[in-house]
């Protein structure tokens, strides 16, 4: 498996600063009521959308979660008409009715983000089912969350992507807590990966570190655009913040958030950087600065769009 070079680790720390200034910034805005809803930020986990997505074209499929900003960010959704669509205005992807939760964009793969634990898991292994049929040599990636491996959607899936061997790659973000349950409550094993062995299929852990899941991403991805079948990766991620922004988590010990949040992924891979002097201090100062500036752009931008016509209320009904 190809190395990234000096270009693509570059472009990879821009990518996974960018979903961390926008989660914190989308944190602001929320709080003072200028975002409907809720949001569920993925703060301390933004290593794996990146790595993943790196690997893949804007044809291929991505399905997401409720906590999906970063997923549709590295796969490289406009960061406009994102941020028009979570303030629930007419000019974002999907006119202001997704909000965060549901966002999704047809022309660079995203097939939506969904409020079902394990919900979009059969929708993109239908997905890469089409792929497959239509010999398209698309591949389709599907994050979740561990809680949603327990589903029977889940189990499903893997089964008759396996029986398949359809082109398509598991992503387990595992951040130790289902909502508001940890892990070790509900499921009977300690890794999630293991439930690979059951459909016959390669199975991972992989720590938060950007290229490990890098790695072995390319390597899953690789395997399912060669027709070999799906892979299941568990990303031992940390969950900085709660299950929804203002969430107290009074069922969360702090020495564990203070803990999670010295587990930085972006902090560990900005290290390596400096000291293989790929960036130096000036250049990663000027790739923040040019962050924040994109994302106050962004922020203006849904701020100034107009908020969707109430005769537009019917549209797009099919029922």
């Amino acid at each position: 498996m190809r190395k990234p070079g000096k270009k693509k680790l570059i472009q990879i720390y821009k990518k996974m600063v960018t979903i961390r200034k926008v989660e914190e910034k989308l944190m602001e805005v929320f709080s003072t009521g200028e975002i409907p809803g809720f949001i569920h930020v993925c703060i301390g986990q933004e290593a794996t959308p990146v790595a993943v997505c790196s690997w893949l074209k804007d044809s291929d499929y991505m399905s997401t979660t409720h906590r999906g900003h970063g997923h549709a960010l590295a796969k490289g959704i406009d960061l406009n008409l994102f941020m028009a669509e979570l303030f629930g205005k007419s000019a974002g992807y999907c006119r202001g009715r997704s909000g965060s939760m549901h966002i999704a964009d047809p022309k660079t793969g995203i097939l939506g983000a969904n409020g079902i634990v394990g919900g979009g898991i059969p929708i993109a292994t239908g997905a890469a089912f089409a792929s497959q049929y239509k010999k398209s040599g698309q591949v389709t990636v599907c994050f979740f969350g561990e809680g949603a491996t327990n589903e029977g959607t889940f189990h499903e899936s893997l089964n008759i992507a396996s029986i398949r061997k359809l082109p398509i790659v598991y992503v387990c973000e595992n951040n130790g807590w289902a909502e508001f349950t940890p892990q070790k409550t509900h499921m009977p094993i300690k890794k999630v990966a293991d439930r690979a062995r059951a459909y016959d299929m390669p199975g991972a852990v992989v720590p938060n570190d950007i290229l490990k899941i890098y790695e072995k991403a390319g390597e899953a991805v690789e395997r399912a655009r060669k027709g070999q079948g799906p892979t299941l990766l568990e990303i031992k991620s940390t969950r900085w913040h709660g299950h929804f922004v203002g969430d107290a988590q009074k069922y969360r010990l702090e020495k564990e958030v203070a803990a999670a949040k010295k587990k930085d992924c972006i902090a560990d891979f900005e290290k390596k950087l400096l000291k293989d002097k790929t960036l130096r201090k000036a250049e990663i100062k000027k790739i923040a600065d040019m962050v924040n500036q994109r994302i106050e752009g962004a922020v203006d931008f849904a701020r100034k769009s107009p908020l969707p016509d109430q005769s537009e209320l019917m549209d797009d009904l099919y029922v």
